[in-house]
């Protein structure tokens, strides 16, 4: 027997036997997920790329200004001024106290200025200025509301009104209808003092704003008959004098609430006319429940409390003022 007949043939494997296999294909998933990351990377450049030339176009405003920033808003003159506003100022008042110049921009507004510009007035009391592109200045006002005036004369000029608000501020009044600011009263007892070209404000106004309002609203029939108010004396005796009408002098105290003051106001002068024919000159409603009036001619004591009892009769021919008992019957 030969060797070839007698050796074993060699196992194989089916690692052996070649195979013709294709690599299997990208599924549908797969490419979405491979089309998004990129989609996700690509955007993340743009946006770092945005961040990046925002931050160009701030650093060259910051440095060289508005004005020096080209774009069609620089361009473009303003064409429309818009007036929002509680007050009387009209268009008309804007336009004149801005003084813009013929072909002025939004972008080369100087709006801390122009804003500057409404409050020297003293009749604004706040502003604000709006860009709104691309041809448009918004301007936003609140304004003062005055509650008395007073006549002034500054340096050779003749003597003219002028209004005061709440807060004390003196400003000549533009758009208001004159029989409302001529129904409002008089000050008197008032130094006006300038620094810088302004009036200053009136010292103790929002104590007399408070006594105007209450009896506006409280005692309208005795505020309309109201023609002058003093602050002679408010600061050194803490009193307010008003003049009406009917009455030279009220005296109004500040340590007490203005209403039981104009409570007892309004019932004197009731009872004062339904018992005596000589009108009142003086009543001081500064002390407290007792009220001491004068009359033409006469002189009285008024306790607010008690019943209205008649007045004591006149000495014959008095040398000077005679005193009557003028007792009034509520308690306030």
């Amino acid at each position: 027997m030969s060797p070839s007949e007698t050796t074993a043939p060699l196992a194989r494997s089916w690692r052996d036997i070649p195979q013709q296999v294709k690599p299997r294909a990208m599924s549908n998933e797969g490419r979405r997920r491979l089309v998004f990351s990129a989609l996700k990377t690509a955007g993340a450049l743009a946006l770092l790329g945005a961040l990046g030339w925002g931050g160009v176009a701030v650093a060259q405003i910051l440095r060289e200004g508005p004005k020096k920033v080209p774009g069609q808003a620089e361009a473009a003159p303003i064409k429309d001024i818009v007036l929002v506003t509680d007050g009387a100022l009209d268009r008309n008042w804007i336009v004149r106290t801005l003084a813009l110049p013929k072909n002025a921009t939004l972008m080369g507004l100087e709006l801390y200025q122009l804003r500057s510009r409404l409050l020297v007035s003293g009749q604004v009391r706040t502003a604000s200025l709006t860009r709104n592109f691309p041809a448009t200045l918004t301007v936003n006002l609140s304004e003062r509301l005055p509650v008395a005036r007073l006549m002034a004369q500054m340096g050779g000029e003749s003597p003219h009104p002028l209004l005061v608000a709440r807060d004390g501020v003196v400003f000549d009044g533009v758009g208001y209808d004159s029989a409302a600011t001529d129904a409002l009263p008089w000050l008197d007892g008032v130094k006006l003092a300038r620094q810088v070209g302004v009036i200053l404000p009136v010292a103790g106004m929002e104590t007399v704003a408070d006594l105007l309002a209450k009896a506006r609203l409280e005692a309208e029939h005795l505020y309309r008959t109201w023609q002058v108010v003093s602050l002679a004396r408010l600061e050194s005796d803490g009193e307010i004098e008003v003049k009406t009408q009917d009455v030279t002098r009220i005296v109004f105290g500040t340590r007490e609430d203005f209403f039981p003051q104009l409570a007892r106001l309004d019932l004197l002068l009731d009872t004062a006319r339904a018992q005596s024919a000589a009108p009142l000159r003086e009543v001081n409603l500064a002390i407290g429940a007792h009220v001491p009036v004068a009359f033409d001619g006469l002189t009285a004591m008024a306790p607010a409390a008690g019943n209205a009892e008649r007045a004591a009769r006149p000495a014959k021919s008095p040398p000077a003022p005679i005193s009557i008992n003028l007792q009034l019957n509520t308690k306030l």
